[in-house]
């Protein structure tokens, strides 16, 4: 019996709709795993080369297939290059907006590259199907079914893999940036006016004066410890702790912070040395569910000097 199903175009883009809704509606699924790999290695290549190809002559279907492979990671590579000079950046959902608009818009090119060709001349799969033969020897039939066996044994491997996927590395991060959220701008020199601080100076690309009773830094954390986890943070200088200034409150600690696998959680909080002094060690000390996370936290050194 023959099967002939045209270019696929069709059902194809409806393959990357189904997947576009499961990434927004269902964002962990095994699933989206089975549609995502064609989708990167395989869709991309394939609408690209119907469009360049819409004859049946030219190139054949092996090659077709060879070429969908290749341009694909070639082509995802190139767009995540470009993305990654993009204010959206290489992530998930740029990356398939991205993808799946390339594949519409080449689909689109080869439908209406494939209207204006004779339908003999069109690109077309076609498939044969036939009742298996278990004539010939015996060593052909025992290699047939070997063969059987291997695919079914692959396929259920796959499907392993993909029911119960291998857990990445646990770990949480842990950071401080500047109050401009960079990477530098820290806190660095106090001045006291008894037992008042009036002025702190933050260290960056210019030092900026400002007139305040504590220093500011952004503190950010993001699980990625594949399950749920509540975190606090402390604050203490040379071993001692200090309160913490968060959303209008002086508090011990902040927390407990509840965050899911892969959530963030980043805001600015304050702080303020009680003495003078140089060299003064501020640590900013993380706990993951009650226990301590770092031996060594994250910390800066400030100094912090009378006023005149």
């Amino acid at each position: 019996m023959k099967i002939k199903i045209g270019n696929g175009l069709i059902p194809l883009n409806l393959l990357v709709f189904l997947l576009s809704a499961l990434i927004i509606l269902l964002p962990s699924t095994s699933f989206r795993i089975v549609l995502g790999l064609p989708f990167l290695l395989f869709l991309p290549g394939y609408t690209l080369i119907t469009a360049l190809y819409p004859k049946k002559e030219g190139i054949d279907v092996i090659e077709r297939v060879a070429l969908s492979f290749g341009l694909s990671i070639a082509l995802v590579a190139l767009i995540g290059l470009i993305l990654n000079y993009t204010p959206w950046g290489i992530r998930v959902e740029s990356v398939l907006y991205s993808v799946a608009s390339f594949i519409f818009i080449t689909s689109i090119i080869a439908m209406l590259r494939r209207t204006r060709l004779h339908e003999q001349e069109r690109f077309c799969l076609e498939f044969w199907l036939k009742l298996p033969r278990w004539g010939g020897s015996a060593l052909n039939r025992s290699l047939s079914i070997i063969l059987l066996v291997s695919i079914l044994g692959v396929l259920g491997a796959l499907g392993y893999v993909i029911a119960t996927p291998k857990l990445g590395e646990r770990l949480t991060e842990f950071y401080i940036l500047g109050p401009d959220a960079t990477a530098q701008g820290y806190p660095n020199e106090f001045v006291m006016d008894g037992d008042k601080i009036v002025l702190v100076r933050y260290d960056g690309a210019e030092t900026q004066e400002v007139a305040s009773d504590i220093g500011r830094v952004i503190l950010g954390i993001i699980n990625r410890e594949h399950e749920n986890a509540a975190y606090l943070v402390r604050v203490s200088i040379d071993g001692e702790q200090v309160k913490v200034y968060f959303d209008k409150d002086e508090l011990d600690k902040i927390g407990p912070i509840e965050l899911a696998h892969e959530e963030k959680w980043e805001h600015e909080i304050g702080f303020a040395p009680q003495h003078i002094g140089d060299n003064q060690k501020v640590e900013f000390v993380l706990y993951k569910d009650e226990a301590l996370y770092f031996e060594h936290p994250p910390c800066l050194w400030i100094d912090v000097e009378e006023r005149d």
